[in-house]
């Protein structure tokens, strides 16, 4: 696998699949009952307190897995000790509590049972105050102060998920947003219990909601930032559905942190009238403390992750490059990474391969594909050594295959195989030079593509007489970016301008 991942879907999928095999493994544990620790009702559960710090403690071990931490230790001791504060007055604060964020780009928080929440630093940069980063975490603990993951894994034992596997898989298909748990489901054996777990129920996101808002009030920030953070985040999904429209596509469904909680107008007007409800001294949101944590922090892909820019891709670690052809597009997942063709019907998947499948090429092909009859070419591409297959395979049930597929040596002797893969043979001969075309663009890192490898990130600048038209020549966003720049800090659709010399983000 590559080391990190760009899509949260891609690597929610895999999980699931694992999920499914291990849940009928745990899925025999009794109910007891417990003191509902915000209710102060009794509940039957089939977690009580130990198990679920227990369970939660396993399933953050596979989240730290899956989706790899941000390498910065201030910027990870600023959100635990905000998130530390807020649970120190939240109804659980005897927890050990957890406060991580993840190595994301995407807009998402959300928490284990037990006290662990995570925020990506994608949600981070849309945030404008050290308050709309309470309202995204309160809301979180408020999840778990109630013991909402505890009661949805009670809801699966009934469908045959065991704790563990509804924990995990709860918070997973969560972490992809609603949107993408539909197709996501439908890759699991217990169809039923996956998206019954996809979402919290509309009473566990107002409980949370008005736990949130009680603990940004004891902590001292206006609970009214619950209702700013939606509004920052429904201009950011306002914004990539104008670009999704521009260049003519349908909007993404994918996954954010509104999607995950989904935010309908009665439920605003809720928040609204909650936060209304308290009354206190909140005349320190901390803009000015949130924008020197956040200054410096990675904007989109990360190194470790390897960076996209147009039809090129570039992993510094690895050292490795390749581009796409005209028209097609790079998906860069924990995974692999994908050269799509405009149709979605065909594509070059990149994988790097375990040293323990085989040292040689011809290890490699037949531990992977155990062939049974087909050629092979040895040659070079960009000085990497390089050997094609094209024959025959048969799969477990016995049925055969035909596959085209490449293993390359690339720098610091690492392996790589490259399968060419479509929907149909029509497809494949339709797209094949296309691929071919990717699959020769391999290459190791010239010193032009380590200069482009370079990561963006978010700087705190003081607002320019040119405003944001000037902010945006400045920037690398390759499209839109004056308006990407207006979302980034609140001002996407109300017209309003900073004054001069305002601290801004920008990103470069």
């Amino acid at each position: 696998m590559l080391p990190a991942m760009s899509k949260m879907e891609v690597r929610v999928r895999s999980k699931l699949l694992t999920l499914a095999v291990a849940a009928t493994l745990l899925s025999a544990c009794a109910t007891t009952t417990v003191t509902n620790p915000v209710t102060g009702r009794a509940e039957r559960t089939v977690m009580d307190i130990p198990t679920e710090i227990a369970e939660g403690r396993k399933a953050h071990q596979q989240v730290l897995a899956e989706y790899g931490v941000v390498d910065d230790a201030r910027l990870q001791a600023y959100v635990n000790d905000l998130g530390q504060k807020l649970a120190g007055h939240s109804h659980r604060s005897e927890l050990n509590w957890t406060f991580t964020v993840l190595d994301s780009p995407e807009i998402n928080a959300f928490a284990l049972p037990g006290g662990f929440v995570y925020v990506t630093r994608g949600i981070m940069a849309y945030m404008d105050s050290e308050a709309d980063l309470a309202g995204v975490i309160g809301h979180e603990i408020g999840h778990v102060t109630a013991r909402h993951g505890a009661q949805r894994a009670t809801r699966q034992q009934a469908a045959g998920l065991g704790v563990l596997a509804a924990t995990v898989l709860g918070v997973l298909v969560e972490a992809a947003g609603v949107g993408g748990a539909t197709d996501l489901a439908s890759q699991v054996s217990q169809v039923a219990a996956a998206g019954y777990i996809a979402s919290y129920s509309r009473d566990q996101e107002s409980e949370a909601d008005r736990l949130g808002a009680e603990y940004l009030a004891r902590s001292h920030y206006d609970p009214s930032n619950m209702v700013d953070v939606i509004g920052v985040l429904k201009d950011q999904e306002r914004f990539a559905a104008d670009v999704a429209r521009a260049e003519g596509r349908s909007a993404s469904s994918g996954a954010n942190w509104l999607s995950s909680h989904p935010s309908n107008d009665q439920r605003l007007r809720d928040i609204r009238r909650t936060a209304a409800g308290y009354k206190g001294d909140y005349s320190d949101d901390g803009p000015a403390r949130y924008q020197q944590a956040i200054n410096g922090m990675t904007f989109g892909e990360s190194r470790e992750q390897g960076v996209t820019r147009g039809r090129n891709f570039y992993h510094e670690p690895l050292g490795i490059a390749l581009t796409a052809p005209d028209g097609w597009q790079i998906g860069n997942s924990q995974e692999a990474i994908t050269v799509v063709n405009e149709a979605r019907d065909a594509g070059l998947v990149i994988k790097l391969v375990p040293p323990q499948v085989g040292a040689t090429h011809d290890e490699i092909l037949r531990n992977v594909f155990k062939p049974t009859g087909g050629r092979v070419e040895r040659s070079t591409i960009n000085g990497l050594a390089a050997t094609r297959f094209e024959g025959t395979v048969r799969n477990p049930q016995g049925q055969s295959r035909s596959v085209v597929a490449t293993v390359v040596s690339g720098p610091a002797s690492r392996n790589y195989l490259m399968l060419y893969a479509a929907r149909d043979a029509a497809a494949l001969r339709r797209s094949a030079a296309a691929m071919n075309e990717a699959e020769h663009s391999f290459r190791p890192l010239s010193a032009a593509d380590r200069a482009a490898a370079r990561p963006w990130a978010v700087r705190v600048v003081p607002y320019p007489r040119g405003g944001f038209a000037e902010l945006a020549r400045r920037s690398p966003l390759p499209d839109r970016a004056e308006a990407q720049l207006r979302v980034l800090n609140g001002v996407y659709l109300d017209g309003r301008e900073p004054r001069l010399g305002e601290p801004v983000k920008m990103i470069e």
